[in-house]
């Protein structure tokens, strides 16, 4: 410390080096392949963390923490995330035009998972869709914690403990859904230009310092918690309210674990409503696994249903030549998550582990075959989508 009494450059490097109190979690701390791969995540959650460390309640904007690159955390490969800092007892105005996704949602929370951030319970979900959207498109809404007595427009109660927003953008057709394009103002104080302190500053910086490791153990003990349950090749619910989770929303997870040669197949019924759903996997870090150079994910416009009307896809190493592959892009341990959104039940898939080579003997036999020129076709355009999409 400077004389100042405000952290310095060498403290802030030192709060950053004990980040490697994490390596005692993973599964086998020898493995100098898994090592590396933290010390990446480890840097991953430094750099997303940035955004979220210098939200401003007063000043908020959408930030993009989180996305293929920024992976952390089981990111959904069908969703834009926005992040924003608020004040529960403020006022703010969100507008802009709505887009052709699937559905927009903010999340509002009395915590949150940024580096300001305590977990905390969601207190409102905003539906866009349940707003007058115009005919071209725009929207504008009100939250506060009361509604002006002279404001005949859209209005969204704010809880006075609400700390932050995350904003869900939904889709299926990934580069041909129209984004939303979404602006958020707080109206309710005057703007007026200022520089933040040092004060402010460094409570930020110390915060973000010290984020890899957090955000580092709570994923890896994710993944440690699952594999301690049990859960391996088979899917246990958790509906994640409170923790980063869309509330209602049906969740199933668990971690694949399959050697070379076996195949995991995944089965599920699907409910006889459902608004969104997908699969995914993610490596033992619990970051994505890279969605637009791997088929790791599938929803519910990119998966192929069977004739009778029920969902199968296969995780293997090899390409099985089937539609609904899962790649784990070379981690013989993956986990596995299942989104059911708005559903009229949440179907319980069912794991099995077969041979590879007799796994189509476990699949309808009109289940098309999927060719080495064919996948190179799907994996092209999937890598076009991804890009097409506003990221950042």
């Amino acid at each position: 410390m400077a004389d100042s009494g405000h952290s310095q450059w060498r403290d802030y490097i030192s709060r950053l080096s004990e980040a490697d109190a994490v390596l005692p979690l993973l599964p086998d701390t020898s493995d100098e392949d898994g090592r590396q791969e933290a010390f990446r995540m480890l840097f991953q959650n430094l750099s997303g963390g940035y955004f979220s460390a210098f939200s401003d309640p007063d000043r908020p904007d959408f930030v993009p923490c989180v996305n293929n690159i920024f992976n952390a955390v089981g990111a959904n490969p069908d969703f834009i995330y926005g992040y924003t800092k608020i004040d529960g007892a403020g006022s703010y105005r969100i507008s802009g035009y709505r887009g052709t996704g699937l559905f927009i949602l903010l999340d509002i929370t009395a915590g949150g998972l940024g580096v300001m951030d305590t977990p905390g319970p969601s207190v409102g979900t905003l539906d866009i869709d349940t707003l007058r959207i115009k005919p071209d498109g725009t929207f504008d809404v009100l939250l506060s914690n009361e509604r002006p007595t002279d404001y005949d427009g859209d209005w969204f109660y704010l809880d006075p403990s609400a700390k932050t927003i995350l904003m869900r953008q939904a889709a299926y057709d990934w580069g041909g859904a129209i984004d939303a394009r979404i602006a958020i103002d707080r109206i309710d104080i005057f703007s007026a230009p200022r520089r933040l302190d040092a004060n402010a500053i460094a409570e930020r910086l110390d915060r973000l310092a010290s984020y890899p490791q957090a955000l580092g153990s709570f994923a890896i003990e994710h993944i440690k918690g699952l594999r301690d349950r049990g859960a391996i090749n088979q899917l246990e619910f958790d509906n994640w309210a409170g923790r980063g989770g869309v509330t209602g929303q049906y969740y199933y997870q668990g971690l694949t674990q399959i050697q070379p040669g076996e195949a995991l197949i995944l089965e599920t019924e699907l409910p006889d409503e459902v608004r969104y759903w997908n699969v995914q996997l993610s490596d033992p870090l619990w970051n994505a696994i890279d969605w637009m150079n791997h088929q790791s994910s599938l929803n519910g416009g990119q998966a192929q249903i069977d004739g009778d009307g029920r969902f199968r896809a296969v995780v293997a190493q090899e390409d099985p030549g089937v539609p609904n592959w899962l790649d784990p892009a070379g981690h013989q341990e993956t986990g596995m998550m299942i989104r059911w959104n708005e559903a009229s039940s949440g179907p319980t898939p069912s794991l099995r582990v077969v041979p590879l080579a007799e796994v189509r003997t476990h699949l309808p036999s009109d289940t098309p075959v999927v060719t080495v020129e064919k996948r190179q076709t799907m994996l092209r355009q999937r890598r076009r989508s991804v890009q097409m999409r506003r990221r950042w």
